[in-house]
């Protein structure tokens, strides 16, 4: 009972129960990417002629969990999936990373306010103006 009610309303984690209705209405399912995310297109055209693509998140929504080939895909801009044509990778490709901004695990510098906010001071550090003179 659980799982339907959260597939009713959670839409950011997974597909909702509206989502799973029009795939098994309208939609037949492409591929898989590495992270477990699933590609969706429509059997038929839309009223521009192209067949519409989405993209069933694995856990949390997140559009910076897609890889560039199927990024690609989904907006029209290679007319074969990953699964049917694979994008050459040159050998200086990095591998696709989410981005980590606003978890825990995103890059923290020295000085963060996350890291206590304490840093070396520099030679060109701010120096306050302050009205009466005291620091000319």
């Amino acid at each position: 009972m659980l799982l339907f009610i959260k597939r009713l309303f959670a839409w950011w984690d997974g597909a909702t129960f509206g989502t799973l209705l029009t795939i098994m209405r309208r939609g037949h399912k492409i591929g898989t990417d590495d992270y477990g995310n699933q590609y969706f297109e429509e059997r038929q055209p839309s009223y521009d002629g192209k067949k519409r693509r989405w993209v069933v998140y694995r856990g949390y929504a997140d559009a910076s969990r897609v890889p560039s080939e199927w990024h690609g895909w989904l907006h029209h801009t290679f007319a074969d999936a990953p699964t049917q044509t694979p994008l050459p990778h040159k050998v200086w490709e990095k591998e696709h990373h989410p981005n980590l901004t606003g978890t825990i695990h995103a890059w923290r510098p020295k000085g963060s306010l996350t890291k206590g906010g304490a840093r070396a001071a520099a030679t060109g550090d701010y120096e306050a103006w302050s009205p009466d003179g005291a620091n000319s």
